[in-house]
């Protein structure tokens, strides 16, 4: 990765991360969106921080990412959980020999449901 190509906040790890899941320049990151490359990293088996999809998110943003406001990281933490629990549906349903995206949409469903019935929808 040349300077001209260096994504702002992104170490040389990480990085290489982002280069295993086809972004290799902040265009790139953004066409894809910070939330999408997290979710490809997670998927290609790599166990990212939540800082690095802030770092992402600041990328986009052209920003340190310190300085992302509390409403985006608040999102950023609800979609790195969500993107985490999915992968741990994903291992499980490999361990018992299901088929992955069938456990993902289940689980998606299941937690729909229980929001509509908190809800009272």
């Amino acid at each position: 990765m040349t300077a001209s190509e260096k994504i702002r906040n992104v170490g040389p790890r990480s990085a290489a991360w982002l280069r295993q899941v086809g972004v290799r320049n902040t265009e790139e990151l953004k066409a894809m969106g910070s939330v999408e490359v997290f979710r490809r990293i997670v998927k290609a088996g790599f166990k990212p921080s939540l800082n690095l999809l802030y770092a992402m998110a600041g990328a986009e943003d052209d920003c340190h990412w310190t300085a992302l406001d509390e409403d985006r990281k608040a999102a950023l933490i609800l979609a790195a959980e969500q993107i985490n629990t999915e992968a741990k549906v994903r291992r499980k349903a490999h361990a018992l020999g299901r088929d992955p995206d069938e456990m993902v949409a289940q689980h998606r469903e299941a937690l729909a449901q229980a929001a509509a019935e908190a809800t009272g929808d």
